[in-house]
């Protein structure tokens, strides 16, 4: 079992309380969502009050997902099961895209000393795929599977800037409201428009200090000849050595590789 102590934590700034659906596969995805804002265990009062499903029929269904493996058990507390792991690992682009990923971002690793982090788009935040780094690499927020506000991540950035969906996504922004993870996180969505405009002029992202104090993140989309955008690769470091002019050509040479391997990769899967 996973080591670690029992997070009880409230919801992250933006997460919206819904309705508990009726129907039991609602319930039961209400549950494994309860795991998103990075807690690794949870105990069932904690589990019915982050998914909002009543505490005894969260009971009778985290005991069917640890059936399932689903959910593991672990003391009086639940964990994500080995099940969710085997599941994501066939998701068809993801499970291309990391395969062909991981032993660049590896090289990429090896040329910056950076943390190299492969991320894709879910809705207005960055879910990352990998995190490549060494011992002696910066310590950052994200980890894999996790996910990260968009607006104020350098892989976020890139994404949303060359998203077809940008106009849809900005107005849920306006809706909801900015995360604020820093003092220097972006502060309105007009600001972050303007980042936009010149992430796609210049031809990557730059995020000083809006995650984390003290560090700095470079990405580049991963995108194809159509402009079909697959995901983002991105380089953090120390803001004091984090300069552009050294860090993007490195980061562009690799994402031309992963892009043209990957569409090779999903031609040659679609005439098989």
């Amino acid at each position: 079992m996973t080591s670690g102590v029992f997070v009880e934590t409230p919801p992250v700034d933006g997460e919206e309380e819904l309705p508990c659906p009726n129907s039991v596969l609602g319930k039961a995805q209400l549950l494994l969502g309860a795991f998103q804002s990075g807690a690794y265990r949870l105990r069932l009062s904690e589990l019915s009050r982050r998914s909002g499903v009543p505490k005894a029929s969260a009971y009778r269904l985290a005991q069917e997902l640890v059936q399932w493996g689903l959910l593991d058990r672990s003391g009086d507390a639940y964990q994500l099961g080995l099940r969710i792991f085997e599941l994501g690992q066939r998701v068809p682009v993801s499970a291309v895209l990391r395969a062909v990923a991981r032993p660049l971002l590896t090289d990429l690793f090896t040329a910056t000393r950076a943390t190299i982090h492969l991320a894709v788009l879910d809705g207005t935040h960055v879910m990352y795929l990998e995190k490549v780094g060494g011992k002696a690499s910066v310590h950052t927020h994200s980890h894999v599977g996790g996910r990260l506000p968009a607006a104020c991540t350098a892989t976020g950035k890139a994404l949303l800037a060359h998203s077809s969906d940008v106009d849809e996504l900005l107005a849920e922004l306006e809706r909801t409201g900015l995360t604020k993870l820093t003092s220097r996180t972006v502060a309105s969505v007009d600001e972050l428009r303007a980042q936009l405009a010149q992430v796609r002029e210049r031809g990557f992202a730059l995020e000083q200090e809006e995650t984390a104090p003290g560090l700095a993140s470079v990405a580049v989309p991963l995108m194809g000849a159509d402009e079909t955008v697959y995901g983002s690769v991105s380089a953090t470091a120390p803001l004091a050595w984090t300069d552009p002019r050294r860090v993007v050509p490195v980061l562009l040479a690799t994402s031309a590789t992963i892009v043209r391997t990957l569409e090779q990769r999903l031609l040659v899967s679609a005439d098989a």
